[in-house]
C-alpha cells in the first residue's frame, strides 16, 4: 500500500476519531484520562514531547518545553507544531523526545507493531513512554459483543490486555513501569459518576473503559548516550511534513 493510500486512511480515521471524541461519551473518557495523567505528567520535565492520537491534546499541562502534535495530512493538522506524517515512520532521530504519548492508536492502526517500534525508538533513554488503550473486561468491552459496536469507534479495531502490551514492550526493551485504570462507568452509562471513578482510581481496579501503562526504557550496561534533535526556535511553516533540524551529538539537551 502506498504512502498516500495510507494517508487517506488514516485521515478517515482520524476525522472518525474527533467526533467520537467530541462527544460526551469521549469527553467522559478523555477527562477521566487527563484526571489520571496529569499527576504523573507534572512531574516530568523535558525538551520535546510527542502525542500520537485522534483526541484533543492530553500533555498539555506536562512541562515540556517544545510539544508535538501528529496528523496523517495537512489539512488536518490543527497547531503549528504538528507532525504530518503516516504513524509509523515518524521523519524524528532516534532518542530524541522525552515524552512520547500513543492514545488509542495501537487498536486500529494496520501494524501496531511497527508503531510502538516507531514510538520507542524516538523515546529517550531517560524518557516517558506513555499507553493509552481500551480495557476489554471493562464495560465498552462488554459491550462490544452487541450487533454493529465494532464497525464504528471507539469499539473497532483489537483491544489487548496489558499484559499482552507489556510483552511487546519488553520486545522493543522497554518495561512496564505501573498500569493505572480510568473510566470507570456504569454498563451503558456515560463516564461522569464522580464516585465510580475515585472509587476505582483508589484501589486501581482492573474494571474501567481504559487503562494506562507508563514505560521506560530498560538500564543498559555501558549504554552510550545519543543525540537528541535540536529544533530551530520557533519553527517556521504551519506544519512539519519532515522534521527539520539536526540531531546535537555529544552533549545535546538533557530531557
Amino acid at each position: 500500500m502506498s504512502n498516500s493510500q495510507d494517508a487517506m486512511i488514516m485521515a478517515r480515521l482520524v476525522r472518525e476519531g474527533r467526533r467520537y471524541w467530541a462527544g460526551p461519551a469521549g469527553q467522559g473518557v478523555w477527562q477521566a484520562q487527563r484526571a489520571c495523567l496529569g499527576p504523573l505528567c507534572e512531574r516530568w520535565f523535558g525538551v520535546h514531547g510527542l502525542e500520537l492520537g485522534l483526541a484533543p491534546t492530553l500533555t498539555d499541562m506536562c512541562p515540556v518545553r517544545h510539544a508535538l502534535r501528529w496528523s496523517p495530512t495537512r489539512e488536518l493538522a490543527q497547531t503549528d507544531n504538528t507532525l504530518v506524517c503516516t504513524p509509523d515512520a515518524l521523519p524524528l532521530p532516534d532518542g530524541c523526545l522525552s515524552l512520547v504519548v500513543v492514545h488509542h492508536l495501537l487498536e486500529v492502526v494496520p501494524d501496531p507493531h511497527h508503531l510502538l517500534q516507531e514510538a520507542a525508538r524516538v523515546t529517550a533513554d531517560d524518557g516517558h513512554l506513555i499507553l493509552f488503550c481500551w480495557h476489554p473486561l471493562g464495560p465498552g468491552g462488554w459491550l462490544r459483543w452487541w450487533p454493529g459496536q465494532r464497525r464504528r469507534l471507539p469499539g473497532r479495531g483489537r483491544w489487548r490486555m496489558p499484559a499482552r502490551l507489556a510483552d511487546w514492550l519488553a520486545f522493543v526493551d522497554f518495561e512496564a513501569q505501573r498500569v493505572d485504570y480510568c473510566g470507570f462507568r456504569l454498563p451503558g452509562g456515560l463516564v461522569h459518576n464522580t464516585m465510580l471513578e475515585t472509587l476505582g482510581r483508589r484501589h486501581n481496579l482492573p474494571f474501567g473503559d481504559s487503562f494506562m501503562i507508563h514505560a521506560r526504557r530498560r538500564s543498559q550496561l555501558a549504554q552510550p548516550r545519543r543525540g537528541r534533535v535540536v529544533f530551530p526556535t520557533p519553527i517556521a511553516g504551519s506544519t512539519l511534513g519532515n522534521a527539520t533540524g539536526r540531531a546535537a551529538s555529544g552533549e545535546g539537551d538533557r530531557g
